[in-house]
Formats: structure tokens, sequence, C-alpha cells
């Protein structure tokens, strides 16, 4: 069986597609350095503005046990800006571990994180993501 369709729903379905082709993906890179072999898990993550601070997360990874030293990692996204986070749960508790005064226990880093003197906000963590991509390079902050 033969089925056709109209012009106009023929000239309707060309012009959704066209605008889907034009949110395509630019990669996001994410270079990450002195990374320590402390075991665990290794979380970068990567959310928008209504994901922030939340579980889910448009874009991540997880490593079991990395190993020392840097490690880059990219995810194709829509433009737009997005948190980054990067967290070693060494002890793999699965908890992002603080001291009674707040200070991490854990493994961490974001954008701007070495400025950072209380949790951040989306825009303190955002890397903004252009047509041509975005990237960032980060370095993860330990306990002593």
């Amino acid at each position: 069986m033969t089925r056709s369709i109209s012009l106009k729903s023929a000239l309707a379905l060309a012009g959704a597609l066209a605008a889907a082709g034009m949110a395509q993906a630019a990669p996001l890179t994410v270079n990450v350095e002195g990374i320590e072999a402390r075991g665990g898990k290794f979380y970068v993550g990567v959310q928008t503005a209504a994901q922030f601070m939340k579980e889910e997360g448009i874009a991540g990874e997880i490593i079991e046990a990395p190993e020392a030293g840097s490690r880059s990692f990219t995810f194709d996204l829509p433009e737009g800006a997005y948190a980054v986070s990067i967290w070693h749960d060494f002890n793999a508790n699965g908890k992002f571990d603080t001291a009674e005064n707040g200070r991490p226990l854990d493994g961490w880093t974001s954008p701007n994180a070495e400025t950072l003197r209380a949790a951040p906000t989306f825009e303190q963590s955002a890397v903004s993501v252009g047509a041509a991509g975005g990237g960032a390079t980060l370095k993860m902050i330990y306990p002593e």
C-alpha cells in the first residue's frame, strides 16, 4: 500500500526537520588536572540552570578508581550555558562529605573553584558553549 501526504504536510515536516538541525550539538571539553589516585568514584557532571544542584544532569561520566594525573572529557551539547562540577568520592560512600564548618572533605572542583567561599551559584559554575563549542580547564582541590 502506498501512502501520500499533502504538499502542506510535506512543507511542515521539512520545516520541522530544518529547525531540528539548527539545534546542533557542539563539543564541551573539560580538562581536569591534579587528579589523585585515592580510589573510589570520580564524577563529572554537566547541568543546565534548571538542573543545577539537583541529581539530574544533561551529561556526565563516572570513573571508577581514577589514576593520578590529568584527564579530558568531551560532551556534545546544544549551545548554551552549563554548570560543570567534579567530585571525587574517594571513600565511595556516595555522599559529598563536609566538615562541621562546611569545608569539603572529598576532592572537588568547578569553574572559579579557587574563589568560592560558599556554595556556588549557577553563574559561578557555568561554562558557555557556542556554535564552535566551549571548554574549561579545572584543577582538583583535595583536603589535606
